[in-house]
């Protein structure tokens, strides 16, 4: 993974109050993690950052598409996604992650890097079935393509064997 210079943010010389961030991000992004689900994708994302003197909340507004394939046709498409996240970094004696998106940085921290939260937070966005928009209209939950179970007749057909031995109760 590389040094993502151009998704890091310079707290350090910033006042307490609102402050306002873009970044962008594409084909190159998801290229620099291993291991990564999507290989296409592009979109903005907009952060909104409250600095206080206790703790710093950034809020992220993620617009943009990521390149599927469908789990129907293995045809490729395009997934739009809009994300609304947050993420709190407060001050504290080390650095150190509370839960998923609360995190402990000293007071001498120079920057944050968001490029890692935006690739989670992406990643999330991804549908468990992903189906290709033109399948969406067709209605498969009533559908059964296959079945092991063997069908019965509706009038169950009874061997004659079995028939006298009814007729002893």
């Amino acid at each position: 993974m590389r040094d993502f210079r151009d998704y890091k943010i310079e707290i350090f010389g910033l006042k307490n109050g609102s402050h306002q961030f873009d970044f962008s991000y594409n084909d190159e992004f998801f290229a620099e993690f291993e291991n990564s689900l999507l290989s296409k994708g592009k979109g903005t994302c907009n952060i909104e950052m409250e600095k206080t003197d206790a703790m710093i909340t950034l809020h992220f507004d993620v617009n943009g598409t990521i390149e599927l394939e469908c789990d129907r046709s293995l045809e490729h498409f395009d997934y739009p996604i809009q994300i609304k996240n947050e993420l709190i970094y407060k001050y504290g004696d080390e650095e150190k992650e509370l839960s998923e998106d609360v995190y402990v940085i000293t007071k001498g921290t120079q920057e944050i890097n968001i490029a890692s939260f935006l690739f989670e937070i992406i990643h999330l966005e991804i549908p468990m079935k992903k189906v290709h928009p033109k399948f969406q209209d067709e209605d498969e939950d009533d559908e059964v393509i296959f079945s092991s179970e063997k069908e019965e007749d509706s009038e169950e057909s009874v061997d004659p064997r079995w028939e006298a031995l009814k007729k002893l109760k």
